[in-house]
């Protein structure tokens, strides 16, 4: 684990935030959540060793859990911290691999690869929403009670 990890995810997550005209007070905390991720999809990954797809789910479900902070703290909507946040971790490498493979026509590596991109896809929409599932546990009491 390096600066560099750090880096790369901040200016990958932040950068995302201005294509996607986040407000420009939401891009450093969008930013911060990318690169959170990124560094733990790396320590599980080559530290830890733990699989590809385990590794992705549990830095969406943290980029999930910061996006929800983050939601808190600037009054505006998860989807801001998430979208940006969340770029990192999207296999866009191992798809371009597979359809390089598809055209090719190397079949077999093709399949192979798309099963993985598949996963990784799963992985991401998995993390995401199990944070939403355990968001209401953490919710302060009297917005609770609020809704009730």
């Amino acid at each position: 684990m390096n600066l560099t990890m750090f880096i790369t995810g901040f200016i990958a997550s932040a950068g995302f935030g201005f294509l996607f005209n986040v407000p420009r007070r939401a891009v450093f905390a969008g930013g911060i959540a990318g690169m959170t991720g990124w560094v733990i999809y790396d320590v599980l990954l080559s530290v830890v060793q733990l699989n590809i797809v385990v590794s992705t789910a549990a830095a969406a479900f943290a980029i999930a859990v910061l996006s929800q902070l983050f939601a808190r703290v600037y009054k505006m909507p998860v989807i801001i911290f998430s979208a940006a946040g969340i770029i990192p971790l999207v296999p866009g490498g191992v798809a371009y691999n597979t359809m390089r493979r598809f055209v090719s026509n190397d079949y077999y590596a093709a399949v192979e690869l798309a099963a993985q991109v598949f996963l990784i896809s799963g992985a991401i929409a998995f993390g995401l929403v199990l944070a939403n599932v355990f968001q209401p546990l953490f919710k302060p009491k009297h917005e609770a009670e609020r809704r009730e």
